[in-house]
């Protein structure tokens, strides 16, 4: 059974950091891409991240441009995505996703085959 797990959310002061876990079962991550999402109360889901086997690595959200990482460690079937000096528009569900292909999107791309159920960052203003 294919789960991708998130962890690590939660209240958070602006101004500092959070990092998100997925650990990633019942499928063969070497096969996969991983992408990490948000989706803040009343707005489109946003494609954050992605990350491949290969160390490729691409970001799709102007906002987080120098503030946000992410990292592979297939070893453990995790990946991490870190944001750092969080701002109250941070405050969403984040989720992440995989999908069987071996190159990240050039662009956003919300067509991921498997999803997890997220979890909470909120910031407050």
């Amino acid at each position: 059974q294919v789960q991708l797990v998130e962890s690590g959310g939660g209240l958070m002061n602006p101004g500092s950091s959070v990092r998100l876990s997925c650990v990633a079962s019942g499928f063969d991550l070497n096969y996969y891409v991983i992408g990490w999402f948000r989706q803040a109360p009343g707005q489109e889901r946003e494609h954050i991240s992605c990350a491949t086997k290969s160390d490729q690595r691409s970001y799709y959200v102007d906002s987080l441009q120098g503030r946000v990482t992410t990292s592979r460690h297939d070893a453990e079937k995790t990946v991490n995505l870190v944001i750092e000096n969080l701002r109250p528009e941070d405050t969403a569900v984040y989720y992440c996703a995989a999908d069987f292909r071996a190159w990240c999107p050039d662009q956003s791309d919300p067509d991921f085959e498997y999803w997890g159920q997220g979890t909470q960052v909120t910031v407050p203003s």
